[in-house]
């Protein structure tokens, strides 16, 4: 796909920042954020740093824990002194002032909790289990030897939760660990130390629970790039040695041996191994690959040893660049998280009023006892924490994000995930999408009475023009005169130019030519009555016709017939089935694209588009059915790649415009992944309602039982903590599918 923007169906991007406009002067600087785990750190970090001078814009990437801040700041460590009195532990990943990022794999970041708070967080549980033991045998909650035990309990297991509690208390922000902290010191105040222990230690258990599952997540994306080994054979000086695959240069000659793991982007340019591409592609069989194909970092090989040619450096590989642009697509919000994320902004402070009014209104109104109903808030309290909800989306979203990269399907962001269940029409282009792309010359006709030599003479000019576009008819043109002829006989050109939708023209010797389809020569007024008929004999067989005009005379008549893929049918099928009209738009003759649609089963298939008829076609397809995708190539399908609400990139894998520029990149030529595109949103958008529900639901049962006082601290803590580990686990599933 071209570089043409998307901006007017992209999602909004959050106000993150004070002045998100003109950031081109702006440094960047990314943090991996150590303690950043739950949406009320992300709420506090942005709260603090968004008022200080210099910062520009903020973006946060919670399921990854990196903060990415545009500044005009001269030096970060204002940045890293806010975030280290927020007790984040920030660990500088990159920054654009300094000289060199600081390479990611030198961080020295640890995803896992460390043996000895797991060590703590079990002396805590015993000692509340403790205190709640010795208070139920003697009867009494504020004996020495349960205060003691109490806490114990919550010096060991909760003191983290605390020192967060104060730090938001500092700040003026209502989150998590400020309301825990609340409700754990109100519990001690009125006497309920062992019940106040095991909130703590509850809560605690719970973090670390959903922090690991968490790592899941976040795992199941940096997975992709362990496919990719880390030593690499590489011929130095005539001798094949073994070297890191992060040292490998360009160019360098490199040999995989079989059942190897292929360590780097490159040509094969010896033997012809048979390569399973599933890593990248999600293709079920293994690909024969000739001299000069191409083979990608992560792929498997069969049982040939061969050799190859390295195209790009390991960071630059097709698969860092999916994992990277999985990575970034993980930070944009989709529509329910951006939904979740309003609720929640509202939702803690209501919630708060209603426990103060609960605490006060019914012991200074009805005289009732105040420590019974301060208890009740308590309670509150701890249900108003939004953890379950927030944590929901982004979970979900990484988790479709994952495994659709894992089937071939590169995504570029949330929205465009939710926004595939809403598709009911898909415009798409016949060459390269329907059929291989790869057309083959079936006829060459002379148009006037001449000489073998005659003939040899017009192929070569018309390989001359073809060999310089990048059409895929040109390009069989091409190959046809490269197959009978020496490659380096085509003639001089000048004067070259792209008609876009026709052809191509151009100056050979002292002559014009002109290299197009059946509607350039009848806007050039050369189509005469038999040339008329030749074209429609040639195009009712299915095949696409080409005319070599010299000085305003048509010269040759060329004949190209591409074939269709094995999967058209039944991925079209599939797509009728789930309620998506299919248009073919093509440049191609009526008579060929009627043939192609015939074959497939597509009642609407329209032929001699230019790129203008397409968004037109396009335009007319949004007004009748609202959600419109698009497949095409980038090049005469850019006006409506852009109008569309999801642009798709076929066989993207070997293309870096596409995978830099589409909103959905399919790393294969196969059709039929659309289909699975569609089904994965659809499934997407299940699980984050039910997770919505399951969060809401909970909420509105314990408030009601807080407020009949049938409810207790630590039940109220075991709810809340239980569903923000249902809805994780829930938004994991879909990384089985």
């Amino acid at each position: 796909m071209s570089n043409c923007s998307h901006d007017h169906h992209h999602a909004p991007v959050p106000p993150d920042a004070k002045n998100t406009a003109q950031l081109g002067d702006a440094a960047e600087v990314i943090f991996f954020i150590q303690k950043m785990d739950c949406p009320t750190e992300e709420k506090l970090i942005r709260a603090q740093l968004i008022r200080m001078d210099g910062v520009a814009a903020m973006q946060f990437n919670l399921i990854a824990r990196e903060l990415t801040v545009q500044h005009r700041l001269t030096s970060v460590a204002p940045l890293i002194a806010k975030l280290n009195a927020l007790d984040m532990q920030p660990t500088l990943k990159s920054d654009t002032l300094a000289a060199a990022a600081v390479p990611e794999d030198d961080l020295t970041i640890s995803y896992a909790i460390t043996k000895r708070k797991w060590c703590l967080v079990g002396f805590a549980a015993v000692a509340a289990l403790a205190a709640e033991v010795s208070a139920w045998y003697s009867g009494n909650d504020t004996s020495l030897t349960v205060i003691a035990l109490a806490l114990l309990a919550i010096v060991s297991g909760g003191l983290g939760t605390l020192k967060k509690g104060w730090i938001a208390l500092r700040h003026l922000s209502l989150n998590m660990n400020f309301l825990m902290s609340l409700a754990v010191i109100g519990a001690a105040l009125i006497g309920q130390w062992p019940e106040a222990a095991v909130v703590i230690v509850l809560f605690t258990l719970a973090e670390m629970i959903e922090s690991l599952s968490l790592d899941r997540a976040r795992n199941a994306i940096a997975g992709l790039l362990a496919l990719s080994p880390d030593q690499a054979t590489v011929r130095l000086n005539g001798v094949w040695t073994s070297m890191p695959a992060n040292r490998v240069a360009l160019a360098a000659e490199v040999q995989v041996k079989p059942g190897e793991r292929i360590a780097l982007d490159g040509i094969v340019t010896q033997g012809q191994p048979s390569i399973n591409q599933a890593p990248i592609t999600g293709e079920s069989m293994p690909i024969d690959k000739q001299i000069g194909e191409s083979v990608f970092a992560g792929t498997i090989n069969g049982n040939s040893a061969f050799k190859m040619r390295v195209t790009a450096l390991q960071n630059a590989s097709t698969l860092a660049r999916i994992v990277t642009s999985v990575q970034q697509a993980q930070g944009q919000r989709a529509p329910t998280q951006r939904f979740v994320d309003q609720f929640a902004r509202y939702y803690i402070p209501a919630v708060l009023a209603l426990a103060v009014m609960v605490a006060l209104v019914p012991p200074l109104v009805l005289a009732s006892p105040f420590h019974d109903w301060l208890y009740k808030a308590l309670v509150l309290l701890v249900i108003a924490c939004p953890c379950a909800l927030v944590i929901s989306t982004p979970v979900t979203i990484v988790s479709g994000l994952a495994a659709a990269a894992r089937r071939g399907i590169l995504i570029k962001g949330g929205v465009y995930l939710e926004q595939g269940r809403l598709l009911k029409a898909l415009a798409l282009d016949k060459t390269g999408t329907l059929t291989h792309g790869k057309p083959v010359v079936t006829d060459v006709q002379p148009l006037a009475m001449s000489a073998p030599d005659d003939l040899i003479a017009l192929l070569r000019q018309a390989a001359t023009l073809a060999q310089r576009s990048d059409h895929p008819v040109s390009a069989a043109i091409a190959r046809y005169w490269e197959n009978q002829h020496d490659r380096t006989a085509l003639a001089e050109v000048s004067r070259f130019q792209a008609l876009a939708g026709r052809g191509v023209q151009g100056h050979i010797g002292n002559s014009t030519f002109y290299l197009g389809n059946h509607r350039l020569v009848h806007e050039l007024g050369m189509c005469s009555e038999a040339l008329e008929a030749r074209l429609l004999s040639l195009e009712q067989q299915g095949k696409t016709t080409v005319i070599l005009c010299r000085d305003g005379v048509p010269q040759l008549l060329l004949a190209v017939a591409d074939t269709l893929r094995p999967t058209s049918a039944a991925a079209l099928t599939h797509l009728h089935q789930l309620g998506v009209q299919v248009t073919m738009l093509s440049g191609d003759n009526a008579h060929t694209v009627q043939a192609i649609a015939s074959a497939v089963g597509i009642s609407d298939a329209r032929g001699d588009q230019l790129p203008q008829d397409k968004l037109v076609a396009v335009n007319q397809l949004i007004e009748q059915y609202t959600y419109v995708g698009m497949v095409g190539d980038g090049i005469n399908d850019a006006p409506a790649l852009a109008r569309a609400q999801i642009g798709f990139a076929m066989g993207a894998a070997g293309s870096d415009t596409a995978l830099e520029s589409a909103d959905v990149a399919l790393m294969d030529d196969d059709l039929s992944k659309i289909g699975e595109f569609i089904v994965l949103s659809q499934k997407t958008h299940r699980v984050l309602r039910q997770n919505i529900a399951i969060a809401l639901g909970i909420k509105a049962l314990f408030l009601g039982l807080a407020l009949s006082g049938e409810s207790s601290l630590w039940m109220a803590v075991f709810a809340d903590m239980g569903s923000s580990l249902i809805v994780v686990f829930n938004g994991l599933r879909l990384l089985r599918l």
